[in-house]
């Protein structure tokens, strides 16, 4: 099931489960099966994290262009309030946000499109999360954004303050401090 978030560019994919006295069963991607929802979309990498403790922020992460990254993320342990920040300057929804639960339990998946800033904060301990991309990690690249800007005011139900961030996470700049990247 496709699900079109208040960006309609970012979108959450539950696929159907099958289950019967001994657990259940998901076909977690199936690139035929999203084929119309994903146009041209080929991923090529996939990354694996997990973060003991809750309310751990991992984000908000962008790769520039020419390695700008498409994600398809989920959860496989735990759960985590996924977000992203739209930073086309020409969408009609720039530094605007939109996010999705995503648990281990309810299987859903999250595509976050190149052109956005994207991050999650862990609910759970130990949860973990696995995310395809569609290009590879690129370090001088990488950019990011400030996941308690004022302006985006994205609601985390937490306070920022008590995230678990790296130095670098935190001192991320704010929307109005980035230059035009996409």
């Amino acid at each position: 099931m496709i699900e079109r978030l208040s960006i309609p560019d970012v979108w959450t994919y539950t696929p159907r489960r099958f289950g019967d006295d001994r657990g259940w069963f998901q076909e977690t991607f199936n690139a035929e099966a999203l084929r119309d929802h994903l146009g041209g979309v080929v991923f090529v990498q996939d990354n694996h994290s997990m973060s003991r403790a809750p309310l751990t922020m991992r984000g908000m992460h962008y790769q520039k262009p020419p390695k700008a990254q498409d994600k398809l993320v989920r959860v496989v342990r735990g759960s985590v309030l996924d977000v992203a920040v739209d930073l086309r300057r020409s969408s009609p929804t720039f530094g605007k946000w939109c996010g999705a639960e995503l648990s281990a339990e309810n299987g859903a998946q999250i595509f976050v499109p190149k052109g956005f800033a994207h991050g999650f904060l862990t609910l759970e301990p130990d949860t973990e999360v696995i995310y395809k991309v569609t290009d590879f990690y690129s370090p001088s690249d990488e950019g990011g954004l400030s996941c308690d800007d004022p302006a985006i005011g994205i609601e985390w139900g937490a306070d920022p303050a008590n995230f678990v961030m790296t130095p670098r996470d935190r001192a991320f700049p704010r929307l109005a401090e980035l230059d035009p990247i996409f």
